[in-house]
């Protein structure tokens, strides 16, 4: 490395601590007595879409709670609705962001090549195998009935990754439609009509009590990819350049308080789905335990794979489908450039970085 890149590498990281200085008094002056942001004046309003109440929401949450958005000029309205409502969201301008599953995503882009991913900042799902209490091990389930929503939808490919494992086939067990939802899924379980399905936290704690078992989770296994990306509309972005890049910071920020604050981090999870103080820090610890949150959003070609490789069957254009098209880590990348996730989280994050660059989209 040579003495003028070393300069050129100190005067970005000098100009981002000014910035982050500035921001972080931003923010201070729009956080009032509640812990809250103020709606300042000022600020740029836009709206973030969030399609599940669970872990993978953390960041936006955090965020928002933390006044990081507002620290960045950005007054964010976050708002909560299922799948397909996110990308219809997007596609129509009610929202400029969505922090979306990538099998949901890459089956969006291969019909609707407007939107863009532009960050990542899940690696991991935490999905329980829960099964009725007469099954001893997932290789008893050969035979036995497995819900899911429907055979294609996502918890369905996830049972599937989770079913090899344990050396089963989709072709080892029966199939049957249940409810789409982990607390439906739930109750046929203990209904009987199903011997096991693949439920979420903090639903299958409650199974747990009920003398249901969990016999693994995908959380287990670092090369299930199972991963999110923050969306945008390419016209949006075309429109307003710097807003995707306050946007990362904001939640990168998010997620240094996160693994920082697990007082901060509970109490802003039962904000936007008021689970019991004890089952919300069951799932951080698990979230801890595992690094689930990536403190450097990059979004891997391995983990778009992966999904696009799920969805092939259902969606044969996936196969030949060029993501490039659909993926922009450009403004993370800057960050990077600029030191940011360095000063943010310190030099311990250097070999992260090198090693989600390596595996990135350009």
């Amino acid at each position: 490395m040579t003495a003028g890149h070393d300069n050129s590498a100190k005067c970005r990281r000098d100009m981002w601590s000014r910035r982050e200085l500035l921001g972080g008094a931003a923010s201070a002056i729009l956080i009032g007595a509640s812990g809250k942001p103020a709606r300042g004046e000022g600020l740029t309003p836009l709206t973030i879409q969030f399609p599940t109440r669970s872990g993978a929401a953390w960041p936006l949450w955090i965020a928002k709670e933390g006044g990081y958005y507002a620290g960045h000029g950005l007054d964010a309205n976050l708002v909560f609705g299922v799948h397909p409502a996110g990308i219809a969201m997007l596609v129509s301008g009610e929202a400029q962001m969505t922090n979306y599953g990538l099998e949901q995503v890459v089956a969006a882009v291969a019909r609707e090549p407007s939107l863009v991913m532009m960050g990542s900042s899940l690696n991991k799902g935490n999905f329980a195998l829960v099964v009725r209490p007469e099954i001893g091990k997932v290789s008893d389930l050969k035979g036995k009935r497995v819900g899911v929503g429907r055979v294609g939808d996502t918890p369905y490919f996830y049972t599937i990754d989770l079913l090899a494992k344990h050396g089963l086939t989709a072709r080892d067990v029966q199939w049957v439609a249940v409810p789409s939802d982990s607390a439906g899924r739930g109750n046929v379980l203990l209904g009987g009509q199903v011997d096991a399905s693949l439920i979420t936290a903090p639903a299958y704690f409650k199974l747990e009590a009920q003398g249901l078992k969990v016999l693994d989770n995908l959380s287990n296994y670092d090369d299930v990819l199972i991963s999110t990306a923050y969306v945008f509309k390419k016209s949006f972005v075309a429109a307003n350049k710097d807003i995707p890049g306050k946007i990362i910071m904001a939640q990168a920020q998010a997620i240094k308080r996160f693994y920082e604050d697990k007082a901060f981090a509970i109490s802003t999870y039962r904000i936007y789905d008021p689970q019991p103080a004890e089952d919300v820090a069951r799932i951080y610890d698990s979230y801890i335990a595992k690094s689930t949150l990536d403190r450097v959003p990059l979004l891997t070609r391995a983990a778009v794979g992966a999904a696009a490789d799920r969805l092939a069957g259902d969606i044969p254009a996936v196969k030949s489908f060029d993501f490039q098209k659909v993926v922009d880590m450009s403004e993370v990348r800057r960050l990077i450039a600029d030191g940011f996730f360095e000063k943010l989280f310190g030099n311990a994050i250097l070999a992260e970085q090198e090693r989600k660059l390596q595996g990135s989209f350009a």
